[in-house]
């Protein structure tokens, strides 16, 4: 018999689920409060560390020790096409072809290196159109972009603004600004899932709006991948880029990765920043002075890969592999409106206010609150004195991330709970 709301989170969590992976994962001790264990609602920031990360790294150590320089050929897994063993997997997560995809750099640097190549600005069109609350590196990458152009940041990079007194962008209103502004629009580059809000925008019919004006279209993944299912070949995206240390769990920095639709990859007219790594592996130590580059999204990387960062992102997309985006998406809606439900009783008493939108289709596994007080004064107890780890973002908003890989029903009750406790000193129920 289920008595009290925590009664009935151990009950959801008793139900099987092959999308939950918690055993595979280290959770790290709680800081404070009565559970050994942390409910760790931030992995929208920095996934936990898979069990097998440590032996994926221990493994190419080793490589380094027995085979020094011969690794890059003779180890057990070669370094010179180590990267390349993680193209397949990289584009079954982000619904590519495996020649769109690379694994490469980090979020920004691919931004730039993509940028470079797909903001081609004329005196009439050479705009860039990104949100108003985009994460702070997408701003300033873009800005500078169009000052290195030639071009003011302030006009020439066009900010989307929600309506008055709303946190999160109307799809009809993204296309209307497109349409008032088509003449001027060289490229549109948006977060596939806000980092504030945790709005999921609707990249189809966004990239076909920009397309229909004669813009190019790029998508920041840091929120979407390995968080909603992507299929950005068959959107026709242009470029895109992710990062690998969120929800994909790869740790802090981790390897990113960057697609390139595939009409882009054989089109000399394209300009590239190039390097070593960019040119045709066949013909790469016959150190010709022009680049022969590949038909593939590696004519876009330069260096050849840190084969120490590359491990963890091997692990990480195995476990995604394991499991499938459509099975993670489905436990992911299953724990957020649990967790949604328990926050609603909140904000119905005027505790809180729920920013990300409801509906299935425009949110990830992200649920952002406005409070009244000090959003990261709060964050900080929910740790010290319940052992709930989530973030914010200043001054109001705390963002709680169920991550489905290893996040639990009884997590989103503690979570909640201790919200609870700290801002009306009452329990749940």
């Amino acid at each position: 018999m289920v008595d009290t709301r925590e009664d009935r989170a151990i009950a959801l969590d008793g139900i099987p689920d092959p999308a939950l992976r918690r055993d595979d994962f280290l959770i790290p001790p709680a800081v404070g409060g009565s559970f050994p264990l942390t409910a760790y609602l931030a992995g929208n920031s920095l996934g936990l560390q898979p069990r097998a990360t440590r032996a994926e790294l221990m493994a190419d150590l080793d490589a380094w020790e027995q085979y020094g320089v011969h690794g890059h050929l003779e180890a057990d897994r070669p370094w010179f096409p180590y990267h390349e063993e993680l193209r397949d997997p990289a584009a079954r997560l982000v619904g590519a072809l495996p020649r769109e995809v690379v694994i490469m750099n980090s979020l920004t640097v691919n931004l730039h290196l993509l940028l470079a190549s797909f903001y081609r600005p004329t005196p009439i069109r050479h705009r860039i159109v990104i949100e108003d609350r985009a994460f702070s590196s997408d701003s300033y990458a873009v800005r500078s972009h169009v000052a290195f152009r030639g071009h003011d940041p302030d006009t020439a990079v066009l900010r989307l603004r929600p309506r008055p007194g709303e946190d999160v962008l109307r799809t009809e209103d993204v296309i209307a600004t497109l349409n008032d502004h088509a003449h001027s629009i060289a490229v549109v580059m948006i977060g596939g899932v806000n980092y504030f809000s945790g709005e999921v925008m609707d990249i189809p019919v966004i990239t076909a709006a920009g397309h229909e004006i004669g813009a190019v279209v790029g998508w920041d993944l840091a929120h979407a991948a390995g968080n909603i299912p992507l299929r950005l070949h068959d959107w026709d995206v242009d470029f895109a880029a992710w990062c690998s240390y969120k929800y994909l769990n790869a740790g802090p920095g981790a390897v990113a990765g960057a697609f390139v639709h595939e009409r882009h990859l054989d089109d000399p007219t394209l300009p590239r920043l190039e390097g070593w790594w960019s040119t045709d592996p066949a013909t790469r130590f016959e150190m010709h002075p022009e680049s022969e580059p590949q038909a593939s999204a590696d004519a876009w990387s330069l260096s050849n890969p840190p084969i120490m960062a590359m491990g963890p992102v091997r692990t990480s997309l195995q476990i995604f592999d394991d499991v499938g985006m459509d099975a993670l998406r489905d436990r992911s809606l299953r724990l957020t409106a649990y967790l949604r439900e328990l926050l609603t009783d909140l904000a119905d008493r005027g505790s809180l206010e729920i920013v990300t939108p409801p509906e299935d289709d425009r949110h990830g596994a992200q649920i952002s609150v406005r409070v009244a007080v000090d959003a990261d004064n709060l964050t900080d107890r929910l740790s010290d004195n319940w052992g709930v780890v989530a973030d914010d973002r200043r001054p109001d908003i705390v963002r709680l991330a169920p991550a489905p890989l290893y996040c639990t029903f009884h997590d989103c009750w503690r979570a909640a709970e201790a919200m609870s406790q700290e801002l009306t000193g009452e329990s749940l129920g």
